[in-house]
């Protein structure tokens, strides 16, 4: 038996047959010997190939994962998202110089040898037996490109990462005959390009276009010959190597390369001398990857997009297949998102609403008749750092946003008209609409158990006088929280969840809203992006698109380019014409002369409702133009705050109200949305005024809450007047927040 030397590990002649053995291998690998499962070489060790002629004939290449380029629909770059920083370039977009450095460096006589060098395998020997270690290795660098597609089809996964580089004899055998086939298949060239394209530079820079950038921020094809060499220089050892952290090293590095090149001849010895003595002239482009990177605040939509890849089948059938094709990337995705729309919602959120406010803004933006998303913002930007969020205020928990969504509040109430319209009342319906009653029951379901006031739960209207009777058109205007208990009370809870479900409307969470009468006053958690899209429908005339934010999807695999399937909007009638055209009607009175007068807009119909909810936790103005949908939520997202005496935008504010915080952002972020855009009719109805006059409400155009006096919205004194303190008190948890309801019942009430 040999000895071992004193080190511990193989004596010199050990490694030296260790290794030819190696070399033995592939001189029967290259004249295609089957090779047995067991043997001198050990084969049938664990991890090692059963035999040659058992390893599939074709190398199974993914597609190299790339950027995905996300657009908005005018098709202008919002971000681009990766899960590895790659652009596939061709051969004639790579600066000849570091062709010939990486060859130089890994592989200098790869246009000689076949897919294996004995050559060289031969010389790695005799270097090895002296230095009594493996010092050297033999792989060509088309073995290389093999092990790098390993480690590719391994992704992310670090169990398939540690199998595709473990160090056996029988992944060397797989290597071996793949690098072969490759070699017959695709030609140096070919394969010099796909290794450029796979190889990773460090930095988080996969391939040679990405390296280029990273490190001196121009393409591949501009590299000079001195950086060529640092970036061929990397890759024997990224982390070593990188510039970035220790130039001296990668200087070292860099020159050994120049060296190289010249003694092969790719340059001359005065030219590696010059290209040796000048700076590395690094121009780093930091990493920027992801929706925190969007442009125009566009950060959630970008979010949004993404959610919406990884969860409709669309896209495949699987979660996990979708995430594959995700993470494979090279996708070009063009959004509905319209640049004007999005700059003018930020800017309006920005004026309103300050980053560092105790509260946050959200709003989104929906055209009606096509379920596109036109715009999405919210006032703390997408992050990860100080009154930063990297939740989506605008849309549900399944697509990233709040896991209940925020109470409505009075903004509710038109879809409470909406249903006793379809009903057959009329648009003059009238109830006594006390200042304070108790829900009335019982209330008809749609199981057909009604609904008991088992908890004698009551209803305040926000002033002691807003004593009824009131008709329709008024009760809406001053938003009358008894009215719509009654109009409920009498149509029955199940015309209005049928109205709900056929506009989609659900609680954050996905969940359907609860049948009982406190959802008239907009007592559950609901997503802005419910709200716009909703409203859309009373904008088109009855008609209710289901959202969509992705227009196109193009994919590049290597030179190919393959259009993917998109998600398309579902219409359907929700309601008659005639229904939406009264509802326009009487929204139209709510910007006009209601809660919402300092929302409307002066150039064009325009039509809406105002919302705030118990203890001012929450406020909204959500409304529309014919051809514009957008909603507006102000408050805290952990609903912990509530908004009296506060400062919002700089403005203080001793109550907030729909109309007065949230109705300015919404009239801001349309008007500039629409400038120079058509400005369509509604189609209206006559409406009688209410028979009885009534005498006129000292503090007009404020919001009528749902009823425990602290509420409101103030539209109609452009906030100068007084505002009015609550009319009556209520112990504290009287309002159970997303849960809770007056008085015990739980349901929720909200006030408008």
């Amino acid at each position: 038996m040999p000895k071992k030397r004193s080190g511990g590990g193989l004596s010199a002649t050990q490694q030296a047959a260790k290794f030819l053995g190696v070399s033995v291998l592939a001189g029967a690998v290259m004249a295609g010997i089957a090779l047995p499962a067991a043997g001198a070489l050990g084969l049938a060790a664990k991890g090692s190939a059963t035999g040659f002629d058992d390893i599939p004939a074709n190398l199974k290449r993914p597609p190299l994962s790339q950027r995905t380029t996300i657009l908005d629909s005018q098709g202008n770059q919002i971000a681009q998202v990766y899960s590895r920083d790659r652009t596939v370039v061709e051969l004639k977009d790579i600066s000849p110089y570091i062709q010939k450095a990486i060859v130089a460096i890994e592989d200098s006589r790869f246009y000689e040898h076949g897919a294996i060098d004995l050559k060289g395998v031969l010389r790695a020997l005799n270097k090895n037996a002296q230095s009594g270690g493996v010092s050297q290795g033999a792989s060509t660098l088309t073995q290389q490109y093999v092990k790098n597609v390993f480690v590719e089809e391994a992704g992310d996964d670090p169990t398939k990462v540690a199998e595709a580089t473990q160090q056996t004899i029988g992944r060397k055998v797989k290597e071996l005959k793949f690098a072969i086939q490759l070699e017959q298949d695709l030609g140096k060239k070919k394969i010099l390009a796909n290794y450029l394209n796979i190889t990773y530079f460090g930095q988080q820079a996969y391939g040679i276009e990405a390296a280029s950038q990273r490190y001196f921020s121009k393409h591949a094809k501009d590299l000079t010959l001195s950086e060529a060499a640092l970036l061929a220089g990397i890759v024997q050892s990224p982390s070593r190597y990188d510039p970035v952290n220790d130039e001296a090293e990668a200087t070292k590095r860099r020159n050994v390369v120049l060296q190289r090149m010249a003694s092969v001849g790719d340059i001359s010895q005065a030219e590696a001398d010059k290209a040796k003595k000048e700076p590395l002239g690094l121009k780093v482009t930091q990493p920027r990857n992801g929706c925190i990177t969007a442009v125009k605040g566009a950060g959630f939509f970008c979010k949004y997009v993404e959610r919406i890849f990884l969860s409709d089948p669309v896209f495949g059938k699987t979660r996990q297949q979708r995430a594959k094709i995700w993470n494979q990337g090279g996708l070009t995705i063009r959004t509905t998102l319209d640049p004007q729309a999005q700059q003018s919602v930020q800017d309006s959120l920005k004026k309103h609403v300050y980053q560092s406010d105790p509260v946050a803004g959200a709003a989104v933006l929906v055209q009606p008749g096509t379920g596109k998303v036109l715009a999405m913002g919210q006032s703390k930007p997408y992050g990860y750092g100080k009154d930063e969020t990297e939740i989506n205020y605008s849309v549900g928990s399944d697509l990233g946003g709040s896991n209940y969504g925020f109470p409505t509040g009075s903004t509710f109430k038109p879809f409470v008209a909406a249903a006793a319209l379809e009903q057959g009342r009329p648009p003059t319906q009238e109830y006594s609409s006390p200042y304070e009653m108790p829900y009335p029951d019982p209330v008809q379901t749609c199981s057909g158990k009604p609904w008991l006031n088992q908890d004698h739960a009551t209803v305040p209207n926000e002033s002691k006088s807003e004593v009824g009777p009131y008709e329709l058109k008024e009760a809406m205007a001053k938003s009358v929280n008894t009215y719509f208990v009654q109009m409920v009370a009498d149509i029955g809870l199940c015309p209005l969840m049928q109205v709900v479900d056929k506009l989609h409307v659900v609680q954050g969470s996905g969940e359907k809203l609860p049948e009982v009468p406190a959802i008239s006053l907009g007592s559950k958690g609901v997503s802005p992006l419910t709200m716009a899209s909703a409203y859309a429908a009373f904008a088109s005339r009855g008609t209710y698109c289901t959202p969509v934010a992705i227009e196109s999807i193009t994919q590049k695999i290597g030179g190919q380019e393959k259009s993917l399937a998109v998600p398309k909007t579902t219409c359907a009638r929700a309601m008659s014409e005639k229904t939406a055209d009264t509802v326009n009607t009487l929204l139209q009175g709510v910007v006009d002369s209601g809660t919402g007068t300092q929302a409307g807009l002066s150039d064009r119909a325009n039509a809406g409702k105002t919302g705030t909810t118990d203890e001012r936790k929450n406020a909204w103005f959500v409304g529309y133009t014919p051809n514009l949908s957008g909603a507006v939520w102000v408050g805290s997202a952990t609903q912990s705050v509530k908004m009296i005496n506060i400062n919002i935008g700089g403005v203080f504010n001793p109550l907030v109200y729909g109309g007065q915080v949230p109705g300015p952002i919404w009239r801001d972020a349309m008007t500039g949305a629409l400038a120079g855009k058509d400005a369509p009719s509604f189609n209206l109805v006559n409406i009688p005024d209410p028979k009885k006059e009534k005498e006129k409400d000292k503090h007009k155009g404020r919001d009528r809450g749902d009823g425990h006096g602290n509420g409101g919205d103030n539209g109609g004194n452009n906030g100068r007047g007084p505002f009015p303190n609550p009319s009556i008190t209520l112990p504290e948890g009287f309002f159970q927040g997303q849960n809770g309801g007056p008085r015990g019942n739980g349901n929720g009430g909200r006030r408008g």
